[in-house]
């Protein structure tokens, strides 16, 4: 049975399945949907069209699904949707903005925690596992891969992608792409600075690979011989390489085809 106080406002056309807690002072607009077991702490604004999945924890205070912060965006503007998998630790004040596009959507995975103050900017991807710490701010269409975690107050700039299993160090301002599996800190420019071996860990990686990541590593970002992107296509070529070291290479090959290092920009 779902459970609403009496003080929240929800719009017709909101589906709230069985088992949802909705608490004092919460705002839930028309044609969005928030499955089985999420709670809703108090004074949480989900806004039109979103869609939230299973056992999602929002804490108070936070705004989902708010127009983006977009120049000249009137408030009829035909805009996009929202999208929230399962198991999602969503903290105070946090705001996710949905897609700009009327046809696209924002997309958050499954089992991320989001800390205290996080933006989450329009037309962003965010896979699964990942943990953005206090008041990390993201801008509009960047994608975060599984397992990453980005300390406080680390900044994105738009169209940036970070590989999966990567750490940001706080107060990092990252403007250009990160492949997987890596440490990065600093201040545009950020600087790669090692192999997230705790990451590596939690992907459940075995010694063979954690050893291939980190001679690639070695052979990328410390042998002063040739430039970083030569030494990438160098091995890409190689048959026989590693999964997760080519993984790193191809990240490295994209985001060299924007003069920016930001792979999405092309596509802008």
């Amino acid at each position: 049975m779902k459970k609403v106080h009496s003080t929240a406002v929800i719009e017709d056309g909101a589906v709230i399945q069985d088992g949802v807690v909705i608490g004092p002072h919460c705002f839930v607009g028309s044609g969005t949907s928030i499955d089985e077991g999420t709670v809703l702490e108090a004074n949480v604004v989900i806004d039109k069209n979103v869609r939230i999945g299973k056992r999602n924890h929002l804490f108070p205070n936070c705004v989902i699904g708010g127009q983006p912060q977009i120049l000249n965006l009137g408030p009829d503007a035909k805009i996009g949707g929202l999208v929230i998998g399962d198991d999602n630790t969503i903290r105070e004040q946090v705001t996710i903005h949905p897609s700009m596009h009327h046809d696209a959507f924002t997309k958050i995975g499954n089992s991320n925690l989001i800390m205290v103050g996080v933006h989450i900017g329009h037309d962003c991807i965010l896979e699964d596992k990942i943990v953005l710490s206090n008041f990390t701010q993201i801008s509009g269409h960047c994608k975060i891969g599984t397992g990453v975690w980005l300390s406080g107050v680390v900044l994105l700039h738009q169209f940036v992608t970070i590989g999966r299993w990567c750490y940001a160090a706080g107060l990092a301002g990252i403007n250009k792409d990160v492949p997987p599996f890596l440490i990065v800190s600093g201040h545009y420019p950020p600087e790669v600075r090692g192999v997230n071996k705790r990451g590596l860990k939690r992907a459940g990686l075995d010694e063979k690979q954690q050893k291939a990541i980190n001679d690639a590593y070695k052979h990328l970002y410390r042998d002063d011989k040739k430039p970083l992107l030569h030494k990438a296509k160098e091995m890409a070529e190689e048959k026989c390489l590693d999964e997760n070291v080519r993984d790193m290479v191809d990240a490295i090959l994209k985001s060299s085809e924007h003069r920016y290092g930001r792979y999405l920009e092309k596509f802008r």
